[in-house]
């Protein structure tokens, strides 16, 4: 097995209190191709460290920060549904899962507004083409975000 972001190899935590992690480490990304490391933090968090799921939200969110580089639309990377059930399954159901929470918040934020919650979603279909926005995901799933292009 190897050894997690806190060193360990082990379910159990050793000398660290798990709600401690964002005080430690920071996992920065920049631009939106290492945006999985969202959801593989809440695997992480979830599955090997058994931490009930809105806990591990909060230290996910505590722990992860996004810059932009570029607002163009070819930078804003889209990944095929399709690819990512087929090589990294469990990291797509936390994607779902995340998109649900986080259009349940749009819902109750903006009553009646299926417009908004199309262009905050995770998801996007169009074209016969089935996709995660990873910038979408590196937002949602980070406690500070920016930009840096004019």
């Amino acid at each position: 097995m190897y050894p997690d972001a806190l060193g360990r190899s082990g379910k159990e935590p050793r000398g660290l209190d798990i709600d401690q992690l964002p005080s430690k480490v920071a996992i920065q990304m920049n631009d939106t191709h290492p945006a999985l490391s969202v959801a593989e933090l809440m695997r992480q968090l979830v599955d090997e460290h058994g931490i009930e799921w809105e806990r591990a939200w909060k230290i996910t969110q505590a722990t992860c920060a996004f810059t932009n580089h570029t607002l163009l639309p070819e930078a804003l990377e889209r990944w095929p549904l399709e690819m990512l059930e087929h090589v990294v399954p469990r990291h797509l159901g936390i994607i779902y899962s995340i998109n649900e929470e986080l259009l349940k918040k749009v819902a109750v934020s903006f009553p009646g507004d299926l417009g908004k919650q199309g262009r905050v979603s995770l998801l996007e279909e169009g074209n016969g083409f089935k996709s995660v926005r990873m910038a979408h995901l590196a937002i949602v799933g980070s406690h500070s975000v920016n930009g840096v292009s004019a």
